[in-house]
């Protein structure tokens, strides 16, 4: 159950990306001037993340920690997360933002995403 809730969650949704006005987010200034100090949160799942200036991540899903690191290569996200101890593998993604919403694309824009409102 666990795992199935983590796939929905953080291999981000399971709804494919769609063209409509989500702008792309080019670079690591821009998406650290939406992120810093900042909330990302998705309630549907419970998810609660804060993405941290100095490479880390931290939050929480359905009452399990959520830990992990990030950098930004070549325009993308990329991120490896643990959710309650158990793995969560390297992954890149495109990041969009629209409002206060921003949506993470997996496997550099290919995959499925999820939104999360930015607080």
């Amino acid at each position: 159950m666990k795992r199935l809730v983590l796939a929905l969650t953080l291999a981000l949704s399971a709804a494919p990306a769609a063209a409509d006005s989500y702008v792309p987010v080019a670079d690591q200034a821009t998406f650290l001037s939406l992120v810093d100090g900042k909330l990302l949160r998705n309630r549907l799942y419970g998810v609660r993340l804060n993405v941290l200036n100095n490479g880390q991540i931290q939050g929480s899903a359905i009452g399990w920690d959520i830990v992990g690191t990030w950098s930004w290569q070549d325009g993308y996200f990329c991120r490896e997360l643990a959710w309650g101890g158990d793995p969560i593998p390297y992954n890149c993604q495109l990041v969009e933002v629209r409002g206060d919403s921003i949506r993470f694309t997996v496997d550099q824009g290919a995959g499925d995403s999820a939104s999360f409102r930015i607080q």
